[in-house]
């Protein structure tokens, strides 16, 4: 009895709704071809495989055809291998770029350049103005120009804006440097979300954006180790502060996975990419099936038509909502070296040196990384997105709470708390995949929509963030913030509840 699969692209039993109606021309498969095949394990070990395995692949019958699981197994390689080295993984360009500042901040470039206010806090700001003018429009040129084209090119321009960093004299030079960076960095992470949302199904798609979103945490977490070693082996090498060296590498680095994206980048399923030698006519044609399969739409050019059509969803609202409180709830964690730079012993000596400061945050890091994927892979095994965003709104409230009453209170509440406050705020790290994924869900034939949303969703956070951060969390106040938890509480509880309205929409229009 042979495993080939159906037209459909896999057997015996079919995974998904639409195609159920086809058992009958799936035959039976005994437990002995199963077990040959290799789906039935043999060893404990190979238990511990399988249990990956379908934790990583679709849950429910998980047989495909050849074809199939290669062109799967072939995206994981490449497609998710530029993106999560352009995240932060391995070489560490984009989210190690952007916590770069603040590793910088506390390791000398606050002294070098004079810095004695909230400057730190302005560097996002202008980042962040340009980051949010440019997304949009990225992501409407991104349906124009071909993907492997755009963000390679776009990478390439920020790895050098960021080794010009290293060139910095005072605040007035990183201001305007940072201007330029927002607008190479505004598609990275919507194109790469955008991307994923063509090339995998409904079964795969949060554990893939989960596994990418959380390179943002490795980044975070290699940026601290680079610093400690920079710090160590290359400060004050040729004359260069350990703190500027760490740009020019970073900047070296984003040079070359952005020359490697022109060919690691598969384009569109019915536009693929021609550089891209690991991708054959074959595996194009699955990605096609597997989108019809799925009643999905594959890309469509953004017209000013569908621009009007999107502005008139109420869901293009709604989740660009969802989007940006459940990441302003946990905002604080991106203080939490300030935190350690801010404690003294009793005699005024630092309690922590400048590697500790940058060394710690790595455990929440290493938290942040271990959660996003369980809330990933349990939204792919259940099929659901909005209970567990709810679930970590509820996580997140407890070191809202603590934190709350340790800033109003630090004479009188152990310090204990204050670190743990900081390290559980990495727990609820996990919902931008959730939400993406949930919007893929909800709006499975309208690709110009989706790509839309994505982009309001981002900018509308940055758009936020050049200035809300600056007020609720300035470093002036570091970490004695007057009303910060506080606002993290309202945000979290905020969440929950558009959770539940728009679950309850999902329900009524969408199913």
């Amino acid at each position: 009895m042979s495993l080939r699969g159906s037209r459909r692209g896999y057997v015996p039993i079919l995974d998904d709704a639409d195609t159920r109606h086809e058992d009958n021309q799936e035959s039976h498969v005994g437990e002995d071809e199963y077990r040959r095949a290799g789906f039935i394990p043999r060893s404990k070990f190979d238990s511990l495989t399988a249990l990956w395995l379908q934790l990583w692949t679709p849950t429910k019958a998980t047989k495909r055809t050849s074809l199939e699981q290669d062109l799967v197994r072939r995206l994981d390689v490449f497609l998710m291998t530029f993106g999560c080295i352009s995240q932060g993984i391995f070489i560490n360009s984009l989210y190690l770029d952007q916590t770069n500042i603040s590793s910088a901040y506390v390791s000398g470039m606050k002294e070098d350049l004079n810095l004695d206010g909230n400057e730190l806090n302005y560097f996002t700001t202008f980042f962040s103005i340009s980051y949010c003018l440019m997304l949009i429009p990225s992501q409407v040129i991104i349906t124009y120009v071909r993907p492997s084209f755009w963000l390679p090119g776009l990478e390439i321009g920020w790895g050098f804006i960021t080794a010009l960093i290293a060139l910095s004299q005072n605040a007035r030079h990183v201001y305007v440097l940072r201007i330029f960076l927002g607008l190479f960095e505004s598609s990275a992470w919507p194109g790469m979300m955008t991307l994923f949302m063509y090339w995998y199904t409904p079964t795969e798609l949060a554990k893939r954006m989960g596994f990418y979103h959380s390179c943002q945490a490795l980044g975070s977490m290699m940026s601290g180790a680079l610093q400690v070693a920079i710090l160590e082996t290359l400060e004050g090498k040729f004359g260069i502060r350990g703190w500027r060296w760490l740009f020019i590498i970073n900047g070296i680095m984003t040079l070359l996975i952005g020359a490697a994206g022109f060919f690691m980048i598969p384009d569109y399923p019915k536009l693929p990419n021609p550089r891209a030698f690991w991708l054959s006519q074959d595996h194009a044609s699955m990605a096609t099936e597997r989108l019809d399969r799925h009643g999905r739409s594959d890309t469509k050019r953004i017209t000013w038509a569908s621009t009007k059509r999107t502005s008139k969803m109420w869901i293009a609202y709604f989740i660009p909502a969802l989007y940006i409180t459940t990441a302003l709830g946990p905002y604080g964690y991106n203080y939490f070296n300030l935190f350690l730079k801010s404690l003294k012993n009793s005699d005024g000596s630092p309690r922590w040196s400048t590697e500790q400061v940058n060394a710690i945050p790595i455990a929440g890091g290493a938290i942040n990384i271990v959660c996003v994927w369980v809330w990933a892979m349990l939204s792919d095994l259940f099929q659901t997105r909005w209970s567990l965003i709810v679930a970590q709104g509820v996580i997140g409230l407890i070191p809202s709470i603590i934190m709350s009453v340790w800033t109003a209170h630090p004479d009188t509440t152990p310090i204990f708390y204050a670190y743990a406050g900081y390290l559980m705020t990495f727990l609820s790290l996990g919902t931008a995949p959730l939400v993406m994924s949930w919007l893929s869900q909800l709006l499975p034939q309208d690709s110009e929509a989706r790509t839309l949303i994505i982009g309001y969703s981002i900018a509308g956070l940055y758009a936020i963030l050049t200035w809300s951060q600056v007020l609720i969390w300035p470093a002036s106040q570091a970490p004695y913030y007057k009303f910060a938890w506080q606002l993290s509480i309202f945000f979290w509880l905020l969440v929950i509840i558009m959770c539940f309205g728009v679950h309850m929409a999902e329900k009524r229009y969408f199913r």
